[in-house]
């Protein structure tokens, strides 16, 4: 091949790889929020004119995108959101609870749940994992479905404002427990959140035996001929040695929470303890499983952990025994 013919050759080679590694396909901007039913509930009416509600008036300083993008070859939807304000901002990976439509991501959730951490500074990611909410393949409930979440850190890197070496994690419930089963596989985090987080699953059907006939049983592949093991790859009381030292942990639950007892998060807490993670845990007198009853604290603390070591750049707690 004449030099000319292969120089030409190697540029099309390399054109073509950089499309294949192209992971976003889609980004819709919000534009119109009074097409979605969340709109009468975040605004008002004031001398005839209707405008956000004085605690919403942070979503005209934000940008929210619903997105398609790609995990291990499918086609999977979430959203980000982000400040509209041209910067480099930390980045947080949200984490969804339930599964299929019970838990999924609505416009309300963007913008409302992760409009309130975007405002402060941050990009926000979140996926609704394969299978849902139009997207390809079949979650598995902790299973290959945690790629949904450890590729995210590759699709925040072709987001113009977001800093990609400064990655935190929080997840809510189901979505606790692909956090912690994601930051054994992940390198690339600083911090991370959890609220009534599942660790233990085998706690998890005891309490509630419909946990397993109609989620475990129907989204875990093999489930009835594999269950302790994959009972033992969803609950990090199982694997607490194979957290970082480096990830610092806010641990969050309501004592009143009976869809996950708190006692996954006190128990998961003493296995820290053994293996030195760092760790704060906070357990909210009479709070049910989305800690309603302290919302504004959750939101304070929240926003602190991941100023602390996203922004801050406060160095890890030593956890080694010191002091007087």
């Amino acid at each position: 091949m004449k030099p000319i013919k292969l120089f030409l050759f190697i540029l099309v080679c390399v054109h073509l790889q950089a499309q294949e590694t192209h992971l976003i396909l889609e980004k819709n901007l919000i534009t119109d929020w009074s097409e979605y039913p969340i709109y009468p509930q975040l605004t008002e009416e004031t001398d005839g004119k209707t405008q956000w509600k004085n605690e919403y008036k942070y979503l005209d300083s934000i940008d929210v995108y619903g997105i398609t993008y790609l995990s291990d070859g499918l086609k999977v939807n979430g959203f980000l959101v982000m400040p509209k304000k041209t910067g480099n901002y930390p980045c947080v990976i949200y984490n969804r609870g339930g599964n299929r439509d019970f838990g999924s991501l609505k416009i309300a959730h963007a913008a409302i749940r992760l409009g309130e951490i975007a405002k402060e500074g941050y990009v926000v990611i979140a996926s609704q994992y394969r299978g849902n909410q139009g997207g390809e393949g079949q979650e598995e409930f902790g299973g290959k479905d945690v790629n949904d979440i450890t590729i995210l850190p590759e699709v925040l890197k072709e987001v113009e404002r977001a800093d990609t070496d400064k990655i935190g994690m929080y997840g809510w419930s189901r979505g606790g427990m692909m956090t912690y089963i994601a930051l054994t596989k992940m390198t690339n985090i600083k911090a991370a959140v959890v609220g009534g987080a599942v660790s233990d699953n085998y706690s998890t059907i005891m309490d509630r035996p419909d946990m397993e006939t109609e989620v475990l049983a129907e989204l875990i592949p093999n489930y009835q001929e594999n269950k302790d093991e994959e009972l033992n790859k969803r609950s990090a009381i199982k694997w607490a040695d194979k957290f970082s030292k480096n990830v610092p942990i806010l641990m969050l639950h309501g004592n009143a929470d009976w869809r996950v007892k708190p006692q996954q998060s006190l128990l998961l807490a003493l296995e820290f303890e053994k293996y030195r993670i760092p760790y704060r845990l906070i357990i909210f007198e009479g709070g049910d499983h989305g800690i309603n009853e302290h919302k504004q604290e959750v939101k304070e603390q929240v926003i602190n952990w991941f100023n602390r070591f996203l922004k801050q750049d406060e160095p890890i707690p030593d956890m080694t025994f010191h002091g007087k």
